[in-house]
């Protein structure tokens, strides 16, 4: 449930950043305002990648929850940097850190789901639980950064959004357990139950 809240959260953060930048490009930069959206898009997956593949070698070793920490933290920091200009430049340059958050949430979730439902036989239910708030965090984004928008201004928007995004870091910070368990048991204390394959 922690962490179903907590993807929630960063999806309710992160869905409307990239839309919010492309619409202060698109105002600012009118001609130029696709190809920079592009560059933002482009940006973010060069980064991914690379993180992706970092995280997956090293998450037995360093353990889920410092990793999803980073992941979560970088989006409250890359909302307010949004904030601080207009350039263009500086505006896709901050979106190279969406790359950041992404690769490691990306890689992570399959993982954490697994750890935490390991033995019960539930793992795609819980995904597909996961994936539904994931969902509805993502479409509630939307709305609430043009209600923002619309009545506060980019700074406003990116400051709620960044906002729901630090409850999410404090939230998992604190209520949700390293899942990376190497002694046989699952978080609950339980033994896991090993299932006969042939």
């Amino acid at each position: 449930m922690v962490f179903s809240l907590c993807v929630m959260l960063f999806h309710l953060a992160n869905a409307a950043l990239l839309p919010l930048v492309g619409q202060k490009l698109a105002a600012g930069w009118p001609k130029e305002a696709t190809a920079m959206m592009s560059a933002c898009i482009v940006a973010a997956q060069l980064v991914m990648l690379p993180i992706a593949l970092l995280v997956g070698r090293t998450a037995d070793t360093w353990g889920r929850k410092p990793l999803l920490v980073t992941g979560f933290a970088v989006l409250p920091i890359r909302a307010v940097l949004y904030t601080l200009s207009d350039n263009s430049a500086w505006l896709i340059g901050v979106q190279v850190l969406d790359g950041v958050g992404a690769g490691i949430f990306g890689a992570l979730t399959p993982l954490v789901i697994a750890d935490i439902m390991r033995g019960t036989g539930r793992y795609n239910l819980a995904q597909g639980a996961v994936a539904t708030v994931q969902g509805i965090g993502a479409s509630l984004s939307g709305l609430l950064a043009g209600v923002m928008v619309d009545h506060f201004g980019y700074t406003a928007a990116f400051l709620t959004l960044g906002a729901a995004a630090a409850i999410a870091v404090i939230v998992f910070a604190i209520g949700m357990p390293e899942t990376a368990n190497g002694d046989g048991e699952r978080l609950d204390g339980q033994p896991r139950v090993l299932r006969d394959r042939t």
